[in-house]
């Protein structure tokens, strides 16, 4: 893997968890803003306000996964690591990494776990 790729994945990388973290940030201030607006409603209100809250709540945890992924890559990058299936040890192809470069599976293996 060459430096200006590895390069290129640092930057990608670096973006996807600023992205993130601003996407973490909204969805907090949402959810602060929502249950901050509650007032006395019926049971129709109070049902749709709970499932907004979940809502928020699954998309912040899918999102702390994402970042906690991105955030394993990066340290991949640092270590030299970066671009080798944690599973059979070959090389992840640049077309997945460009793809989704936080991955940890070669294709091949991620298909097989998908089975």
């Amino acid at each position: 893997m060459t430096e200006k790729f590895e390069e290129e994945m640092r930057k990608s990388l670096l973006s996807l968890k600023q992205e993130l973290l601003d996407n973490i940030n909204s969805q907090s201030n949402s959810f602060h803003s929502l249950f901050s607006s509650a007032d006395p409603k019926d049971d129709v209100d109070i049902a749709s306000d709970e499932i907004d809250r979940k809502m928020l709540e699954s998309m912040s945890s899918q999102e702390a996964d994402k970042l906690t992924s991105i955030e394993a890559a990066l340290s991949r990058l640092d270590a030299k690591r970066f671009g080798i299936c944690l599973q059979c040890g070959k090389k992840i192809s640049e077309g997945r990494l460009r793809a989704i470069p936080y991955a940890v599976f070669c294709i091949d293996c991620q298909n097989n776990n998908e089975r």
